[in-house]
């Protein structure tokens, strides 16, 4: 029996970089951002896919619209990313031992990644930690967390930072070699999404 993977869209910030407008609902390639993320999570069969809003959270559950994953509203979005982690991650069933962290301003990840960051967690040796992918020597996401062995450190985060912070101070994080570009591609401003087009 292979270990369940989950997913966790993270699809709750303001986005404040971006400016007025919600930057999740900005289209590209004829679809809002968020989409294009929750779509590479479903197409990649894994298993559970729970998506946390917040900020316009009406808006980008309509952008949604049609896909089988859950919803969770998050009312401390606020606060920062760390409380639509431990949201997310709560969401998932008990037996899901890794969950992939997709964040919703990444389109350019395909479905394709997060199949091949399961397939290193199951084939480890030893669990690891933490999957993260590594393009041109340096650490992208989505990652994937072992949701048994980073339990306590996820519920210590505060503010707006993910597992980044845990996983620089252990040895156990596999590192999988991609040669994805999109794994270091978020869209953080206007210009940024302008490049991808």
């Amino acid at each position: 029996m292979r270990d369940p993977v989950g997913t966790v869209l993270l699809a709750a910030g303001r986005g404040t970089r971006f400016g007025a407008s919600p930057k999740l609902l900005s289209v590209l390639d004829g679809k809002p951002l968020v989409r294009h993320a929750a779509e590479a999570a479903v197409q990649a069969g894994l298993g559970p896919v729970v998506a946390v809003l917040g900020h316009a959270g009406a808006q980008v559950r309509e952008a949604l619209a049609g896909l089988p994953l859950t919803i969770v509203d998050n009312p401390d979005y606020a606060a920062g990313l760390s409380t639509s982690l431990r949201a997310g991650l709560a969401a998932l069933p008990e037996a899901v031992t890794g969950a992939i962290v997709l964040l919703g301003d990444m389109p350019r990840v395909g479905s394709g990644l997060p199949v091949r960051l399961a397939e290193a967690f199951r084939a480890a040796p030893v669990a690891p930690a933490a999957v993260v992918p590594v393009k041109d020597g340096r650490r992208g996401n989505p990652v994937l967390l072992n949701r048994r062995l980073l339990s306590a450190g996820i519920a210590g985060l505060t503010g707006d930072r993910g597992a980044g912070p845990l996983l620089a101070r252990r040895d156990d994080v596999l590192e999988l070699a991609v040669d994805e570009a999109g794994v270091l591609i978020d869209v953080d401003t206007p210009a940024a999404l302008a490049g991808l087009v």
